[in-house]
C-alpha cells in the first residue's frame, strides 16, 4: 500500500505525536497519526513504541498504551486510587450484577440478539441492553437473516475499558461452562423455540417463549 506523506515538514516527530495524543478522546491508530504528522507509518510506529518505553523508564504518572487498535494516554495503574478519588469524589460508578452478566453474554456470544441473551440469563434484558448501549459498551450489529432480530456486539470502548486489543484476548470460558450435552440442548431449544426466553420488544424478532423474570434498566 502506498503511503501518502504530507508536504508540510514536521520538526519533531515525537512531540507532534504527543500533542495529538494529548487531545484525543479515543485511541488513535497509527495510520491516522501518520497522516496527521506527515510521516510514514513505520516511523510513527517506532516513535510510539519509543515514547511508551521512555515513559515507563522515567516512572511517569501516565503511560502510552496500544488498546483497541489505537494509541492513547492513560494514568498509570498504581496511581488509580488517586485519580478515582478525584474524579468520582468518593462515589463508585459500577455496573450492576445484571449488567455485568448481560455484557459477558454479549461478549462471548456476539453478535447476539436480545432474545438469545434473555434465554441464556433466564430474564428479560431489554432494560439492561439499553443501559449498555447508552454507556457505549455494546452497539448494534445488524439483523439476524433468519429472524430479523436486532443483533448486538461489544464496542471498541468495551475493549478499551477492559484493557485488551481484541476479543481473542478475553479469558477462556471452558472452566465455567456446563457440559457439552447441556449446551447442545440449549442450542436446540433456541433454534426450535424453547421456553426459556423472555418476551422481546418489537424489532427484536420472534420470541422463544415466556419470561422467567426481568432486569430493570439500572446498570
Amino acid at each position: 500500500m502506498t503511503e501518502d506523506v504530507l508536504e508540510v515538514a514536521v520538526a519533531e516527530l515525537r512531540p507532534s505525536l504527543e500533542a495529538l495524543l494529548m487531545i484525543a478522546d479515543q485511541p488513535l491508530d497509527e495510520t491516522t497519526l501518520a497522516t496527521a504528522v506527515g510521516a510514514p507509518v513505520p516511523e510513527v510506529s517506532n516513535a510510539l513504541v519509543g515514547l511508551a518505553q521512555e515513559y515507563a523508564e522515567q516512572g511517569r504518572g501516565f503511560e502510552l498504551r496500544n488498546v483497541a487498535g489505537g494509541w492513547r494516554y492513560y494514568s498509570r495503574e498504581e496511581f488509580a486510587p488517586v485519580v478515582e478519588a478525584f474524579v468520582l469524589d468518593g462515589q463508585q460508578a459500577r455496573l450492576t450484577q445484571a449488567a455485568l452478566e448481560t455484557l459477558a453474554v454479549v461478549a462471548y456470544r456476539q453478535p447476539v440478539s436480545r432474545a438469545r441473551v434473555s434465554a441464556i440469563r433466564g430474564v428479560n434484558v431489554d432494560g439492561v441492553i439499553r443501559t449498555l448501549l447508552m454507556r457505549g459498551l455494546v452497539e448494534e450489529a445488524g439483523a439476524d437473516q433468519s429472524t430479523g432480530a436486532h443483533l448486538y456486539r461489544t464496542s471498541s470502548y468495551f475493549l478499551e475499558r477492559i484493557g485488551v486489543t481484541c476479543l481473542d484476548e478475553l479469558p477462556e470460558l471452558a472452566p465455567y461452562l456446563p457440559d457439552l450435552e447441556d449446551l447442545e440442548e440449549l442450542e436446540e431449544e433456541l433454534g426450535s423455540g424453547g421456553s426459556a426466553v423472555a418476551t422481546t420488544r418489537p424489532g427484536d424478532g420472534p420470541t422463544d417463549g415466556g419470561a422467567a423474570g426481568s432486569d430493570d434498566g439500572h446498570a
